[in-house]
């Protein structure tokens, strides 16, 4: 999804624009039929987005929708509502890392939508079940607490990669579901020398990615600098990305 270029409005949805999609096979930008709410793609309201559904968060409900999906119908949108989140003692419930979604549809019966917020919290649900509601985590560890969560097919959990990157936890969703289990990466020497280089950067994330063709796993650090004579100017930008295997070796 490349843009949504503002097109007027409807009764239901207000504002809406065109659907914009740029295809990084052939190069080109395609102008769709398809309208979008304009809401949809302003940073209010939107918490994270997961095999094309995109979240929402108002009046502190989750609302999960279809709309920027080029494939879904822009006159009949699926849009499905999550009970209203609880909030745990000593947490908050306003500030979203991001959304995650363990199949393709909310619609599966094993679906199950996890949401991380910024601070100890991860909110669990399954939408499909009749009896839906949410199963709240408190996670004591704090390199996890900015960290954003990723399903793994492969292990079946959601994994969160710590700060600083030296390990990774996974949350079962059986019986020891809010115990993690812990796992430490071992870099190459001259990959740990490397980082040392950006220990004094501005910015760094990582995420945790799986690919959906070979199960392996992938960790993404990216680095981000500003030039101190130039305010608000970014000096560089670097991503570095890692295969992670089952011991944990980080290539």
């Amino acid at each position: 999804i490349f843009e949504v270029e503002p097109c007027g409005s409807t009764l239901r949805d207000g504002d809406v624009g065109e659907l914009a999609i740029f295809s990084y096979i052939d190069g080109e930008l395609d102008f769709t039929d398809k309208k979008v709410p304009m809401d949809l793609v302003k940073e209010m309201g939107t918490i994270g987005a997961s095999h094309g559904w995109v979240a929402t968060l108002k009046n502190g409900a989750v609302r999960l929708q279809d709309d920027l999906d080029p494939r879904a119908s822009d006159t009949d949108p699926k849009r499905i509502s999550l009970p209203p989140l609880v909030t745990l003692p000593h947490c908050q419930t306003q500030i979203v890392t991001n959304v995650a979604m363990s199949s393709s549809s909310p619609e599966d019966e094993e679906c199950i939508v996890a949401v991380k917020f910024m601070g100890p919290q991860l909110s669990l649900c399954r939408p499909a079940q009749r009896d839906c509601k949410w199963t709240n985590i408190r996670i004591t560890d704090p390199s996890f607490f900015f960290s954003h969560v990723m399903y793994s097919k492969r292990d079946e959990m959601f994994s969160m990669p710590a700060s600083g990157g030296n390990y990774t936890g996974s949350w079962d969703l059986g019986r020891h579901r809010h115990k993690p289990k812990l796992q430490m990466l071992w870099y190459p020497e001259q990959r740990m020398v490397k980082d040392r280089l950006f220990d004094s950067c501005s910015r760094m994330e990582y995420y945790l990615v799986e690919s959906s063709e070979t199960g392996e796993t992938f960790m993404v650090k990216w680095f981000t600098e500003r030039n101190p004579r130039r305010k608000g100017r970014v000096k560089w930008e670097y991503f570095h990305v890692l295969r992670l295997d089952k011991e944990g070796n980080a290539v």
